[in-house]
């Protein structure tokens, strides 16, 4: 689904083999997340508000959803 007009499209990449994910706005690194916390702060960062990064428009989740952090969420969970 296409991001409201006006509004960044945002993309969370598949993650990579650490179970990082890197956030991008177009061709812009935004950061790289370690868990679905990281994603509101790394957009929090770049001026890009959103209160549920899980559920936004805006959002766009490749390889997996706001849950898939392979290799990384028993870090989280401790």
């Amino acid at each position: 689904m296409a991001p409201p007009t006006g509004q960044p499209h945002i993309v969370v990449h598949a993650p990579a083999l650490d179970g990082s994910r890197r956030v991008t706005s177009g061709d812009e690194t935004l950061g790289v997340a370690s868990h679905v916390d990281d994603v509101g702060e790394i957009l929090r960062l770049a001026d890009l508000y959103v209160t549920d990064v899980e559920e936004a428009d805006l959002i766009e989740w490749q390889g997996g959803g706001p849950d898939d952090w392979p290799g990384l969420s028993e870090h989280h969970e401790a």
